[in-house]
């Protein structure tokens, strides 16, 4: 006799899926603190989110690309965007040259569900807090001493004693605006900080105000 063939197991139903409104994920520190570390982390590691490319009225450096690491516009334009109301915050840098976030690309991301993150400083995650407050999720990242954070700048190598010394100086004014960011981790150990901040993400993707469909799902559960 022939085996009766076994019933295959019948496969479990994909789990149901919800769209959401992006998140406005600002990650900031002072000067060596490891906010692009971890930007850049998140960024290649989690297709979900992109990195905010911001607009500068300064030249272009060898080696940048246009689109990808600015938006390079004259001053004329960057001013005509910001009368516009085209840009969700600016600066001016140096007395010399502005830096913004121009709002288009940002919108259309949150509103496709996907994680816009911004490695800006606490002038720009205050101006973006007071433009977008329900999409902004803001994370300080504070050095492990201050000896932690003076070897990191001496050991890149790449500046004067006189720059680090300036970056050191801006440090202790970056650190005391700590207290308006929503979260604050201390980045001792690179991993564990990266690990901290995606799970702050995943926490802030299922919070209920950015669940657009979320009620349309809840009367479907039905007997």
């Amino acid at each position: 006799m022939m085996a009766a063939a076994s019933t295959p197991t019948p496969l479990p139903a994909p789990a149901p899926s919800l769209k959401r409104r992006g998140v406005m994920l600002v990650l900031a520190s002072p000067p060596g603190g490891g906010k692009t570390t971890v930007t850049r982390a998140i960024a290649e590691s989690d297709p979900q989110t992109v990195i905010s490319v911001s607009a500068t009225t300064r030249a272009m450096r060898p080696g940048e690309v246009d689109g990808k690491h600015y938006y390079f516009v004259s001053r004329e334009e960057f001013e005509s965007k910001i009368a516009a109301g085209d840009m969700l915050e600016h600066a001016l840098v140096y007395n010399n040259y502005l830096y913004g976030t121009p709002k288009e690309s940002v919108e259309e991301a949150l509103a496709e569900g996907r994680d816009v993150l911004f490695d800006i400083d606490w002038q720009g995650n205050k101006k973006l807090t007071e433009v977008a407050p329900q999409d902004v999720v803001s994370v300080f990242l504070l050095p492990p001493s201050w000896g932690a954070l003076a070897d990191r700048l001496h050991g890149r190598k790449q500046d004067s004693e006189e720059e680090i010394e300036r970056r050191l100086g801006k440090a202790q004014d970056e650190i005391s605006h700590f207290a308006e960011f929503q979260y604050v981790i201390i980045n001792n150990d690179l991993d564990d900080t990266i690990a901290q901040v995606k799970a702050i993400l995943d926490a802030e993707r299922s919070r209920r105000q950015r669940l657009t469909d979320v009620e349309a799902f809840v009367k479907t559960l039905k007997p």
